[in-house]
C-alpha cells in the first residue's frame, strides 16, 4: 500500500543502520562513496518535472546513504532546496522541438561544455541525468570522452528513458546508448524489457505520480475517498475566496516559457467560448516556478473578463487543491495529465507546435496517442486536440463535451484507477528483488517509494555487473 512506503523514523534507521554494515562488492557507487567517506552525486535537470524527480531522488539518497551526500550540477529551485547550487538557471536549456531550438543552439552548446567541465571538477561517483535527452545524452557522450574509459570514471545514470516506442526506428538507438548510458530509471513498466531487449541496463522505479500518491495518501489499491476531495476542495476555495457554486477550470498550459505562449492564449479563448453556459466561472492557474513565466502569466490574465487564480505550480498541496475544487481542466500534453488523473479530474489534452515540428512527428509517430494514460491503456480516454487542429473552437466544443456529458466524465474518472494499477503492480516485484539482492529479506517493499527505488539502483548498480536484474 502506497500509505506504507513513506519510511517511518525508526524504519529509516534501520535501513542505514544496516546498508553500511554488509559487504557489497559490486555496489559500485555505494563502495566508492564508502571509501572516500562521502556521496558526491553530479545532477542535471532541464525543466519543471525533471526539477521534481531530482529534488526526490536527492532526498532519497540523503536518506539511504551511509555518509554525507554532496551535490552538483544544474536545476531548478526544488532541487536548490536539496542543497544544490545550480551552474547556471535551468530555464536555459528548457527547450523544446526542433524549430525552436535554433535560435539558442550556440548557447546550448556553451552550457553542456561548462557542464562537462564543472563534472570533471568535482569528481562524481555518479552522474544522473533527468529527462532533457537533447542536453542529457549529449552531456554524458562529452563525459564519457573525457574520461576515455578511467578506472574511475563515474556511473552514468539517466532518469526517464526516451520515448524511443514511440518513434519508428526509437528502439534501435537504445543500444547506442549504452556507449554513455550505464543505467536507463524507466517510469513506464514496459520501458524496461525493451531496453534490455536492445542492450541497454535499465530499471523500473515506477512513475512520479505514485510519489505524489504517497505524498498526498492516496492508496490505489483503495477506492478513492470522496470525502477527503470534497474536504480540499472546500478548504482551496475558502483559501482563495472562491464562493460554493462558483464553477472552476483548472488550465495547465506547460512549464516551458515557449509552451506557456503558445498555449495559453488559445486556452483563455476556449474558456471564454464557454463562460456564458457556465455559473460563475473561476478559472486557476498552476504556475511553473520560472520567472519569466510568472511575469507572462500575470501580465496575460489581467485582461481576462472573470477571475484567475494563480498558484505556485511547485506545491503538490495546492496543486491537487485546485483538481479538487475544479470541474474540468485544460492541459497541454505531459506530466500534468497524469496529475489530473490522479486526482479523477476529466480533462482534454492540447498541443500545438511549429509547423515544421508538427511535420516531423507527422513522419517519425508510430503511434496514435500523445498523452500517456491513453498510451498506457491502448484507448481514447482523454480527447487530444493536437497540432492544427488545436484551435479554441474545436477546445470549446470538446471541453463542453467533458463538462456537461456524464458518460464522457466517468470514462476518465473510471479509467484513473485502471492507470493506477498499471504503474503500480510492478513495485512490489521490485522491492522484493532489492530485498534479496541486499541480502535482507526483512526490509519491506512497502517502505520503497519510485525516488527510494531510484535512488538505490544508483547506490547499488554497478555498470560491469547489473544488479537489479528480473
Amino acid at each position: 500500500m502506497l500509505q506504507r512506503w513513506i519510511p517511518a523514523t525508526w524504519h529509516q534507521r534501520m535501513l542505514l543502520a544496516r546498508l553500511p554494515s554488509r559487504a557489497y562488492s559490486h555496489g559500485r557507487v555505494f563502495d566508492a562513496a564508502a571509501r572516500d567517506g562521502e556521496l558526491r552525486v553530479f545532477v542535471v535537470a532541464g525543466e519543471v518535472s525533471g526539477d521534481s524527480l531530482a529534488s526526490r531522488l536527492m532526498a532519497s539518497l540523503r536518506k539511504l546513504s551511509p555518509v554525507p551526500v554532496r551535490f552538483a550540477g544544474v536545476g531548478g529551485q526544488l532541487m536548490c532546496k536539496e542543497g544544490l547550487q545550480s551552474l547556471f538557471p535551468m530555464e536555459e536549456i528548457a527547450i523544446m522541438g526542433l524549430w525552436e531550438l535554433l535560435p539558442h543552439i550556440y548557447n546550448v552548446k556553451r552550457k553542456i561544455v561548462d557542464t562537462v567541465d564543472a563534472a570533471i571538477l568535482f569528481r562524481p561517483h555518479a552522474v544522473v541525468t533527468i529527462d532533457s535527452k537533447g542536453f542529457s545524452f549529449r552531456l554524458l557522450q562529452q563525459l564519457k570522452c573525457r574520461y576515455n574509459q578511467k578506472a574511475d570514471s563515474p556511473l552514468h545514470v539517466h532518469y526517464v528513458a526516451p520515448s524511443f516506442w514511440a518513434w519508428k526506428g526509437g528502439e534501435s538507438r537504445l543500444s547506442k546508448l549504452r556507449d554513455f548510458v550505464d543505467h536507463m530509471l524507466c517510469i513506464l513498466p514496459f520501458e524496461e524489457e525493451i531496453c534490455r531487449l536492445n542492450g541497454l541496463p535499465a530499471t523500473y522505479v515506477g512513475h512520479p505520480l505514485l510519489d505524489d500518491a504517497a505524498g498526498l495518501n492516496v492508496d490505489p489499491e483503495l477506492p478513492s475517498d470522496k470525502s477527503v476531495h470534497q474536504r480540499s476542495a472546500e478548504a482551496f476555495r475558502l483559501e482563495y475566496g472562491l464562493s460554493p457554486d462558483a464553477t472552476i477550470l483548472t488550465m495547465l498550459p506547460g512549464s516551458r516559457m515557449q509552451e506557456v505562449a503558445r498555449m495559453l492564449p488559445i486556452f483563455l479563448r476556449t474558456v471564454q467560448h464557454l463562460s456564458h453556459t457556465l455559473n460563475d466561472l473561476s478559472l486557476v492557474i498552476p504556475v511553473a516556478p520560472h520567472r519569466d513565466v510568472k511575469t507572462y502569466v500575470e501580465n496575460v490574465v489581467r485582461s481576462v473578463p472573470f477571475p484567475v487564480v494563480l498558484i505556485p505550480g511547485g506545491s503538490l498541496e495546492k496543486r491537487y487543491g485546485a483538481f479538487n475544487a475544479s470541474k474540468a481542466a485544460l492541459c497541454t500534453s505531459g506530466t500534468a495529465v497524469m496529475e489530473l488523473m490522479l486526482a479523477k479530474l476529466p480533462c482534454v489534452v492540447a498541443y500545438h507546435a511549429h509547423f515544421i515540428t508538427e511535420c516531423f512527428i507527422h513522419l517519425r509517430k508510430k503511434i496514435n496517442f500523445i498523452s500517456l494514460p491513453n498510451i498506457l491503456l491502448n484507448s481514447a480516454v482523454v480527447p487530444e486536440i493536437l497540432f492544427r487542429a488545436c484551435t479554441d473552437k474545436k477546445l470549446a466544443a470538446k471541453l463542453s463535451e467533458v463538462i456537461f456529458d456524464d458518460e464522457v466524465r466517468q470514462l476518465q474518472v473510471g479509467s484513473a484507477e485502471r492507470v493506477l494499477q498499471v504503474l503500480y503492480e510492478p513495485i512490489e516485484q521490485r522491492g522484493n528483488l532489492f530485498s534479496e539482492e541486499l541480502g535482507d529479506s526483512s526490509l519491506s517493499p512497502n517502505v520503497y517509494s519510485p525516488s527510494m527505488i531510484a535512488a538505490l539502483t544508483v547506490l547499488y548498480t554497478d555498470k560491469n555487473q547489473q544488479m537489479v536484474q528480473n
